[in-house]
């Protein structure tokens, strides 16, 4: 099937120019022949081809990832945390600091009309701080990509992250994790007409994802043996996507219907082929915090807190409302 690909800005560009001066030439030789094809930049920190990925090292397979701690019985009330609490702390600050996504368009965004940054992941994080300090405004965000967020919880710059980050065993080595808060599926993203229907067109074909996700991983382990490419957050992949510098984008369908709502000219396509729950990611030893914030999330789930979130910013990803991830415990 032949692929017709937008004209890439660059392209535009040099027929723009061209046509300018073909405008603008009077007689004589005319204007000697430039060069007006540079070729489209890629978004700062690219890498085309992704580096090597290593496997997870050993003894950072064997666990369930989706079970966290239990709750310790009822939430305290907000502003009346327990002394000496990594909650107790945050109060005392005045502010929870949260690590977000703001290239996760319907997740962690931020809104072009207002500045201020939105969306489902913002919300339950909004939330925490709420049950913290009885205000859900008192909050400070601050911007994590998928290669910064684990750094940013171990060297202290967060009290938390929420940026759909899927809970792996390996990574509950370097962090601790709440339980599951929603559910994905790592599927790709092409060019409506691209007659890509799936990873098994993709064998030998370059795809997109963040630098320090599990889609960067999943895709060098896929059989189909597609080429990676890593980029620093997920609006560069779709720019890629957009210049025709790589010929699909694969993460997790929810991010990718958020691209896809972004530029009608892309669709997901293909069934999911792995499995991506999400969690809180906390600094390991402030058990007492984790305990918390799933204290949190089973109000969240009971009140219909989850659901109307869900409503406002993901129901596009599916005819029904789905009920809200169950609690695992270890």
């Amino acid at each position: 099937m032949t692929r017709h690909r937008r004209p890439t800005t660059a392209l535009v560009a040099a027929l723009l120019t061209a046509a300018v001066l073909a405008g603008c030439a009077t007689g004589g030789a005319g204007l000697p022949d430039v060069e007006t094809d540079a070729g489209v930049p890629m978004p700062a920190g690219a890498q085309d081809p992704a580096p090597p990925v290593s496997a997870p090292p050993a003894g950072a397979r064997d666990c369930d990832p989706r079970a966290s701690l239990r709750p310790s019985g009822a939430l305290p009330a907000p502003g009346r945390m327990p002394a000496g609490s990594t909650m107790a702390a945050i109060q005392a600050r005045g502010t929870l600091i949260a690590g977000v996504d703001q290239n996760s368009y319907r997740f962690g965004f931020r809104d072009p009309l207002t500045g201020d940054l939105s969306g489902f992941d913002i919300d339950i994080a909004r939330r925490i701080a709420a049950a913290i300090l009885g205000d859900p405004n008192k909050i400070r965000f601050r911007t994590v990509t998928s290669s910064t967020r684990i750094d940013a919880i171990r060297g202290g710059e967060v009290d938390l992250v929420i940026a759909t980050m899927t809970m792996t065993c390996e990574r509950w080595q370097q962090v601790s994790f709440s339980t599951e808060y929603f559910t994905a599926g790592q599927r790709v993203l092409v060019e409506r007409g691209s007659g890509i229907t799936g990873m098994d067109d993709l064998a030998g074909r370059k795809v997109c994802a963040a630098a320090g996700s599990t889609s960067i991983r999943n895709l060098a382990a896929h059989p189909a043996r597609p080429l990676p490419v890593a980029v620093s957050g997920w609006t560069d992949c779709l720019v890629m996507l957009q210049q025709n510098q790589v010929d699909a984008v694969s993460t997790d369908d929810g991010i990718l219907a958020g691209m896809a709502a972004q530029d009608p000219h892309t669709e997901v396509t293909g069934p999911a082929f792995s499995d991506e729950p999400y969690g809180i990611a906390i600094r390991q030893g402030s058990d007492d915090l984790v305990r918390f914030v799933n204290g949190v999330l089973e109000t969240i789930r009971a009140d219909g807190t989850w659901t109307r979130a869900y409503g406002t910013w993901l129901s596009a990803l599916s005819d029904d409302t789905p009920a809200p991830p169950a609690a695992r415990y270890r």
